[in-house]
């Protein structure tokens, strides 16, 4: 069975062009203007977004620097252990909306300190799995097709932030205590 996926594995992005190309060609597309023209597309969205991105990534400098991430922890331990929430996993609950690589960077920190098997492990790795980066994708989302009032996106998205996050906690102790 591995040997079968890792087989698929290796062939899937080559057929996967290859099926694209051949479509193409029977289509009689002109598939390097076709090309061209997205890639052009793609530069102008690339340069369009950069400043959301700048804002973000700046932002994300400054509550590391700051310790304003350790204030909010410190501040938060007591009801979340009255919630039964593990205040280990709050780096990442708050780290996730902001930055994926900065919730990676958390979320490895977590597995290593207590592992992978541990409670805290599997309540961190769901809630990785189950949230999305909301800052960056409405800076690229919103940034690419030139929206600057978000309105009640990020009201609803970090709504949806926290019901993933208790979520997580719900189904972990459900499945795994």
């Amino acid at each position: 069975m591995i040997y079968i996926l890792t087989i698929i594995s290796v062939a899937a992005i080559p057929i996967m062009i290859s099926v694209i190309l051949i479509h193409g060609m029977i289509k009689k597309v002109n598939l390097y203007d076709a090309f061209v023209e997205g890639a052009s597309e793609g530069f102008k969205t690339a340069v369009r977004i950069m400043p959301y991105l700048i804002a973000i990534f700046l932002a994300i400098g400054v509550m590391r620097k700051s310790g304003a991430m350790e204030l909010i922890i410190s501040f938060m331990k007591a009801p979340m252990t009255l919630l039964g929430i593990p205040p280990e996993v709050l780096p990442l609950a708050i780290m996730r909306p902001i930055s994926g690589s900065g919730a990676l960077g958390v979320l490895q920190d977590i597995l290593t300190h207590y592992g992978p098997d541990s409670f805290v492990g599997r309540v961190a790795s769901t809630m990785m799995g189950s949230a999305e980066t909301i800052f960056y994708t409405m800076a690229v989302y919103f940034g690419a097709v030139g929206i600057k009032y978000s309105r009640h996106t990020v009201p609803a998205a970090l709504i949806a932030h926290f019901a993933a996050m208790i979520a997580s906690v719900v189904i972990c102790r459900i499945v795994f205590l």
